[in-house]
C-alpha cells in the first residue's frame, strides 16, 4: 500500500514539473515551451492521483 503512495506522490510531482515546463513557466530545458509536455504532464498527474486514491481506498 505505501508503495502506491510513494509512486503516486512522485508521479504528481514529476507531472507538475512537466506541466510547468510545457507551459513555459519553468525555463531551462528542451521541454520548455512545448505544449505536448504539458499535456503529458497532466496525464501523469492524473495517474498519480489515481494511485493515491487507490491507496486511500485500500486503507479503509
Amino acid at each position: 500500500m505505501w508503495i502506491r503512495v510513494v509512486i503516486g506522490v512522485v508521479l504528481v510531482a514529476v507531472g507538475g514539473v512537466w506541466i510547468a515546463q510545457g507551459t513555459g513557466a519553468m525555463r531551462g530545458s528542451m521541454m520548455s515551451g512545448h505544449s505536448g509536455y504539458a499535456v503529458l504532464g497532466a496525464l501523469v498527474v492524473l495517474v498519480g492521483l489515481a494511485l493515491l486514491g487507490l491507496a486511500r481506498r485500500r486503507r479503509r
